[in-house]
Order: structure tokens, then C-alpha cells, then sequence
């Protein structure tokens, strides 16, 4: 059935190039990956359901559980402001640009409410991608781009707006916290091994542990071969991992096997209410929202990925469209999958 479902929105949308998904229900005893389509627009190969792919945004629910856990071990507090936390040159360029960082919270980062001017709003970003797509970026650079290319947007707390530069502090945190490199710290502080999460990895900062499928931006002629994986690598996005590692680890992370103490957990529904009262149905590096007709809790990326955790059925569905262009296909698939698996 969950097969079916794939294969008939693929026949649907064939220049959606591959769909993927996986299920992983444990009460139904269920742990199913399966694709539909093509790897990439050549249709040389059929699409493997087991080849990684990068999640892009997904990966900010990763950086969020690996916060929570040095929050459990004692090492930050969600409302510890950010001086001190990140490294000195961060600090200088910030204070340079008028932000307060005794005022900053890690909360606010976590939240999207930290008023931080975001480097993807300038135009300067997009500018350099476009006339350069292998240029190597770096983290200190997209932060520094953050500073000079635009001016704080509001006072933490005041208003909503979702920016990567957020979760890049984030991991200036992390290492600072642990001495380590933000992606071995979170590889270890989240339990991949533990896990089973064999085939996660921060792409092109860690060994890769498979080959990665094509991901398309069709109507801006992007193709992920094509583009260097830096321009959304540290914090922000970053993850290439398989449809089911995804699952896998959101029903690990809802199901309390990340954290020590189980409680830790619901640190993550903190909700901060902005005093513009901007709706949002963000938490700490994860949405609310409702699949059909269900409450679900989950994330989606770039590169036309989603993955939601739907706690009255308990269990977690990923799914991926190649062509981000076709992203609006997250959705369908994950009603009729959920669909299914609720029957």
C-alpha cells in the first residue's frame, strides 16, 4: 500500500524525477523505505530507496537535540545569552553591528526569534552562488555576511523570522561546549552509533557513507552535483543521510532514546511568544502541525525534504521529492501515508 502510494503520484508528477519515503512504525512492527522514479534526469538508474541524499533544514531538529543535550548535562540553559558562548570573532562582528549579546538567549536562537539578520536575505548570497556555484564556503564567512550585509531586524524576542545565520551560532556554541568540531559533537551527543545511524553524515566534513542521489532547484537550473555543499553545511542544513536514518532518528528523538533524562524531551515544545505575536508554529528546531488530521512534529528542507513524527500512531514518515520545484508532493505523500498507516 505505502508502495502504491508512490507510485501512483509518481506517475502523476514523472518530472518530479524520484520520490522517496520511508515509515517507521514500531507498534506495527514496521520499518519500510521504498522510491519511485529515477536518480537522476538522465532516468539511466532506477531510484534506490536506500541512497542518501542531503536534507538540508532538516538538520536544524539535529543541532536543537544536540543543544538540549548539553542543556541536560549542565553545560548551557535555554536562557543563557549567547556572550561568552560564541567565539570572539563572532562577538566582535556583532557587537560591531549593534546586536546585544547579553540579551540574545540560546532560546532565541533555537526559536528563530533572535532578531539576527539573516546572511540568505542579502543579495550578495545569492549573487555569489549564482555566478560561482563551487565556491567554498565557509561558516565564518556566511556569519560575516550576516553582519555586513544587513542590520538587526528587531530586538530578541519581538518578532519571528527564520534564519539559518541562528543555528550557525548555534554550532560556535556546540564546539565551544564540547572542544570538538560541531559535526563529531553531534555525531556523539545524539548517539549515531548507539542508534544505528550508520548512514548519517555531515557532508563534506565527514567520511561519506554513500553516494548521493541528484537533487534538482529545476527552475533555477540547480543541480546538487553541480553546486558545493557548503552553501548550506553548517548548522542550517548540512545532513546527508537516508530516508530511513531520518525516520530513524525522529522516532529515537520522540521516543526519549536520545536524552539521558527523558524530560529533557519536552524542552523542545518551548514555545516563545514574540511580542509582535508574528504567528508561528515553530518550536526549538521543529513545527507543529496537523497531517491528515493529525497532530504531527516535524521539519522540512531545501532540497524538497520533510520528515514528522505523529505521536497518536508512533511513528515517523520521511519523504523526499528530487525536484524541489515539485515540493508541494511532500504533502500529498505524507497524507496518504499516514492515511495508510492509520487504517
Amino acid at each position: 500500500q505505502f508502495q502504491s502510494v508512490l507510485d501512483s503520484l509518481y506517475a502523476q508528477n514523472p518530472t518530479a524525477i524520484g520520490l522517496m519515503a520511508h515509515v517507521e512504525a514500531p507498534d506495527r512492527q514496521l520499518s519500510w523505505s521504498g522510491a519511485a522514479g529515477f536518480s537522476d534526469k538522465t532516468k539511466a538508474s532506477k531510484l534506490n530507496p536506500l541512497q542518501p541524499l542531503l536534507i538540508a533544514s532538516n538538520t536544524k531538529t539535529y543541532v536543537s537535540a544536540a543543544m538540549l543535550r548539553l542543556v541536560e548535562m549542565g553545560k548551557v540553559g535555554l536562557v543563557m545569552p549567547i556572550k561568552g558562548l560564541i567565539s570572539p570573532k563572532t562577538e566582535a562582528l556583532m557587537v560591531k553591528d549593534g546586536y546585544q549579546l547579553d540579551s540574545i538567549k540560546i532560546v532565541h536562537l533555537l526559536s528563530h526569534t533572535s532578531g539576527i539578520f539573516d546572511y540568505i536575505l542579502a543579495d550578495t548570497f545569492f549573487q555569489v552562488v549564482a555566478a560561482d556555484p563551487k565556491h567554498r564556503w565557509t561558516r565564518d564567512e556566511q556569519i560575516g555576511m550576516g553582519m555586513t550585509e544587513g542590520d538587526p531586524l528587531a530586538k530578541p524576542g519581538e518578532t519571528f523570522q527564520y534564519a539559518d545565520i541562528n543555528y550557525l551560532l548555534l554550532t560556535e556554541v556546540i564546539e565551544k561546549q564540547t572542544g570538538k568540531p560541531f559535526y563529531t559533537a553531534i555525531r556523539e551527543l545524539l548517539k549515531y552509533e548507539q542508534l544505528g545511524l550508520n548512514m548519517t553524515w555531515f557532508e563534506s566534513l565527514e567520511e561519506d557513507r554513500g553516494e548521493l542521489v541528484h537533487q534538482y532547484a529545476s527552475e533555477i537550473g540547480i543541480d546538487s552535483y553541480e553546486i558545493d555543499h557548503s552553501f548550506d553545511l553548517y548548522g542550517g542544513g548540512g545532513i546527508a543521510a537516508t530516508s530511513k536514518d531520518l525516520a530513524r532518528f525522529s522516532q529515537s528523538l520522540f521516543e526519549k532514546k536520545i536524552f539521558d533524562k527523558p524530560e529533557t524531551l519536552d524542552l523542545i515544545y518551548t514555545k516563545v511568544t514574540t511580542q509582535d505575536s508574528a504567528f508561528s508554529n515553530y518550536y526549538l528546531g521543529l513545527s507543529g502541525s496537523k497531517i491528515n488530521g493529525l497532530q504531527a512534529y516535524g521539519h522540512g528542507g531545501f532540497w524538497a525534504t520533510a520528515v514528522h513524527y505523529i505521536p497518536e500512531l508512533n511513528a515517523s514518515i520521511s519523504v523526499f521529492v528530487l525536484d524541489k520545484d515539485k515540493g508541494a508532493l511532500r504533502s500529498d505523500m505524507m497524507n496518504e501515508l499516514v492515511g495508510v498507516l492509520a487504517e
